[in-house]
């Protein structure tokens, strides 16, 4: 395995609880109904070209991209458009969508169904990049920023490396590490596609080193993949946060307020690479991806291939139902998910994880005053104040919370997980940010 790398500052060791690691990928049955939020992606939401009555078939474009930071969106079901309307998200809000009553799995004609591999890229690097824009791409790790964006550096940027996150650094979630174990191939063609398209040699694919049979069987397929290594990496939350995945593989430091083009890299999660695959190999769009449906009283941990659309409640289902000592069902893992507040929520492009938490686990301790212990400042994997940056949050304090970079927090969590006194840190953090955020926007307009 080699020398095992990691990020330099602060960090974490939450209990792993990798519960479905070993369940192989299941194919979830079609919903009766497939419920599309129009907001899939960071940025603005799509726009709706279809209407109440319209045929569609699996694949086919059915709100295009409203932006240059939004995306397509396809049909993930062959049926009828039941209505356009205001459907309940993530958020807990409810959103302009698309609602489709499911008749049959007829796709569109464009779109290659078969299993064949095909290793051979013959799409020049422009090509490649239209492909992925009109596929709908985003990062599936969470973040959903659209995918043909990164490809496209701003002039005078330059990417050197293409860094490929299979960390999966927060707990209970394996589906990245199913797909590593079952779709290695079309993940590494999507890796030299993506290198292609950056016109960049070199591609370092970094796995925590809880994966051991991920680590070996994607080294050993690597080695057919000119320009393609993996970097096992230490077990440290927050391993597969961008910038220290950046720091941990190539000994690059993003600056406070860039991105990591700036250092000559470009990071995309495992998953992405298997569907830059499907989109440029096979024509086909985001459309479904891997889920997985975890906790310690889930009497089935498991991985599904869930189409776009699906309501959390039949993955629950399938996994034979909701706990009834559940106390809070979280959208991704325990460290940066939040709460669902209704079973209703389909699967989107960002979904990676479905975790049911005993009450016990999931209740919120009585918070206390701070003691100035400044544990969350050890374990700050950006190197802030996250005791200040709450408290300048909270008093509304947003000039404060600017100057000492809150935009620079990643959510990962750490300080709240580390925290004796029980605050709510990275609520705060998050009050924070979207605060500054606004108020940094409107003083650009200006």
């Amino acid at each position: 395995m080699g020398i095992l790398k990691t990020f330099a500052l602060g960090g974490v060791h939450p209990e792993e609880n990798k519960l479905s690691a070993n369940a192989p990928i299941e194919v979830l049955p079609l919903p009766k109904q497939a419920i599309i939020p129009l907001g899939q992606n960071l940025g603005a939401p799509s726009k709706a070209i279809v209407k109440k009555g319209d045929k569609v078939k699996v694949g086919q474009l059915i709100a295009e991209a409203s932006g240059f930071i939004s995306t397509n969106i396809h049909s993930p079901v062959s049926g009828t458009v039941f209505k356009l309307d205001n459907v309940i998200d993530g958020s807990g809000y409810k959103r302009p969508g698309i609602i489709i009553n499911v008749d049959g799995d007829e796709w569109d004609e464009s779109i290659d169904i078969s299993d064949t591999l095909i290793t051979e890229i013959t799409d020049d690097a422009q090509a490649i990049i239209d492909k992925v824009k009109k596929a709908g791409l985003v990062g599936m790790g969470g973040a959903t920023f659209p995918t043909y964006v990164k490809l496209m550096p701003p002039p005078g940027k330059v990417a050197e490396y293409l860094i490929i996150n299979g960390v999966e650094c927060e707990p209970y979630l394996t589906s990245d590490h199913r797909l590593m174990l079952e779709k290695g191939q079309e993940m590494l063609i999507g890796t030299k596609i993506l290198m292609k398209a950056l016109g960049v040699s070199k591609a370092i694919i970094g796995i925590e080193n809880n994966k051991p049979d991920a680590i070996n069987h994607i080294s050993v397929l690597a080695k057919d993949f000119e320009g393609i290594s993996v970097q096992a990496l230490k077990v440290q939350y927050p391993q597969g946060g961008e910038k220290q995945l950046i720091k941990a593989t190539v000994n690059r430091e993003v600056p406070s307020g860039k991105l990591p083009i700036e250092v000559g890299c470009v990071v995309q999660n495992v998953g992405t690479a298997f569907a830059v695959y499907e989109a440029v190999q096979k024509n086909k769009p985001l459309i479904d991806r891997v889920v997985s449906v975890t906790g310690k009283a889930v009497k089935k941990p498991a991985n599904y291939l869930a189409r776009i659309g699906t309501p959390i409640q039949q993955l629950i289902d399938a996994s034979e139902g909701l706990p009834e000592n559940t106390g809070k069902i979280v959208n991704g893992g325990p460290m940066m998910g939040k709460a669902l507040t209704s079973l209703d929520v389909p699967v989107v492009k960002g979904s990676s994880g479905i975790l049911l938490m005993k009450k016990e686990e999931s209740s919120r301790k009585v918070e206390s005053p701070c003691i100035r212990c400044s544990k969350c400042t050890y374990v700050c994997p950006m190197g802030l104040e996250p005791y200040l940056l709450s408290k300048a949050a909270k008093l509304a304090k947003y000039d404060i919370a600017e100057d000492e970079m809150v935009m620079d927090c990643i959510e990962c969590g750490s300080c709240q997980y580390t925290c004796p006194a029980s605050i709510p840190l990275l609520d705060y953090l998050r009050l924070g940010k979207s605060k500054v955020g606004a108020i940094m926007r409107d003083r650009n307009k200006k």
